[in-house]
């Protein structure tokens, strides 16, 4: 049990560190203007709302990142129950998500996103099945 809940958090951690790395990456190609403090939430809101249709794109595939790796290494991590394992961090990932749409007020289109955290999550948690199953399809 505490094996698996080592997982969840390690998971989490991961997955949020893949999500930061992505967003980072696309304040290279789409730098916030001069002057936003990132911590500061009424300064990100306002970027927010300023941000081409096209910077979405990479902070989707931030969010749906960290469904997927968080899963992933807490299915690879746990003990048993490796599906539940990946679908707990990714409903935490999708309740973040939420909560940070709604901060921030994101555009309406962006929610499309969000019944791909648990898709990601299920993905994460049916490779790592299978990895565990092997050629004899048991895990």
């Amino acid at each position: 049990m505490l094996r698996n809940i080592a997982a969840v958090i390690a998971g989490l951690v991961v997955g949020m560190i893949v999500n930061l790395a992505l967003i980072q990456l696309n304040t290279v190609f789409f730098p916030l203007p001069d002057g936003v403090d990132m911590t500061n939430t009424a300064q990100l809101k306002d970027a927010v709302q300023g941000m081409p249709a096209a910077a979405w794109i990479l902070v989707i595939a931030a969010h749906l990142g960290q469904a997927f790796v968080g899963g992933w290494v807490a299915a690879r991590l746990g003990a048993s129950r490796w599906m539940m394992l990946a679908m707990i961090v990714g409903v935490l990932s999708l309740a973040g998500g939420i909560a940070n749409a709604v901060m921030l007020s994101v555009p309406a289109w962006v929610w499309i996103e969000t019944p791909f955290y648990l898709v990601a999550a299920w993905l994460a948690g049916r490779m790592e099945l299978a990895r565990r199953a092997g050629p004899t399809g048991r895990a």
